[in-house]
């Protein structure tokens, strides 16, 4: 008399342990990523807001007599020309007690290997304060001599406005402007000149209606 066959019994429990262990493997390995990626985010943005904040306040340096409350932004509408398709914060610096220095965060979309981030810091009086580059993600040594560390061009800015020079001349020297490009790079400083043009007109059609 044959003995029964019990291979078939074993081995779908075998595969039915081996698929459950799998799928508990898939379910604590996504979530391990979700965790970490929500984490690595948090930080990322912490980072990323600490070193805006910086930037603001190396833009109204206090040791200069401006006044800043970085907790305490205004909200601008809508501005597709400055990059921003919905509401922004933005900041007023003040100086004795009066309205001084607007402060614009701005999104160049064309440099080389896509947006530029800046932040633009306009005199009431349509000139440029300064400038200075959150983030990007250009050529390394040659696209990111817009960062200040690399090189002193964002600084030639500074004093400019609509009036010097005109409108017709903020570009690059290759393409008949004010402002020199780089060595192999002429995308990327193309891309904030322009963008900071942009500032400009866009400060000068809407300080009117400015808080």
């Amino acid at each position: 008399m044959s003995q029964p066959d019990n291979t078939a019994p074993r081995l779908g429990s075998s595969l039915r342990k081996s698929t459950l262990g799998l799928v508990l493997f898939a379910l604590v390995t996504a979530g391990a990523v979700s965790v970490t990626k929500l984490m690595t985010a948090e930080r990322i943005a912490d980072n990323r807001a600490q070193a805006e904040a910086r930037l603001l306040l190396e833009l109204a340096p206090r040791e200069e007599g401006y006044e800043l409350n970085l907790d305490q932004p205004i909200i601008l509408p809508a501005a597709p020309e400055l990059g921003h398709r919905d509401a922004f914060p933005a900041h007023l610096a003040y100086r004795d007690g009066q309205p001084a220095l607007l402060l614009l965060p701005v999104i160049a979309p064309d440099g080389y290997t896509g947006n530029i981030e800046l932040l633009v810091a306009l005199q009431l009086n349509g000139k440029v304060q300064g400038v200075r580059v959150i983030h990007h993600l250009e050529t390394p040594g040659l696209g990111d001599k817009i960062e200040e560390k690399k090189s002193d061009w964002i600084h030639s800015f500074k004093g400019r406005s609509l009036e010097n020079p005109k409108p017709k001349n903020w570009t690059v020297k290759k393409e008949g402007g004010e402002f020199d490009q780089f060595t192999g790079a002429t995308i990327t400083p193309k891309a904030v000149v322009h963008a900071v043009k942009r500032s400009l007109i866009w400060y000068q059609q809407e300080k009117g209606q400015l808080p």
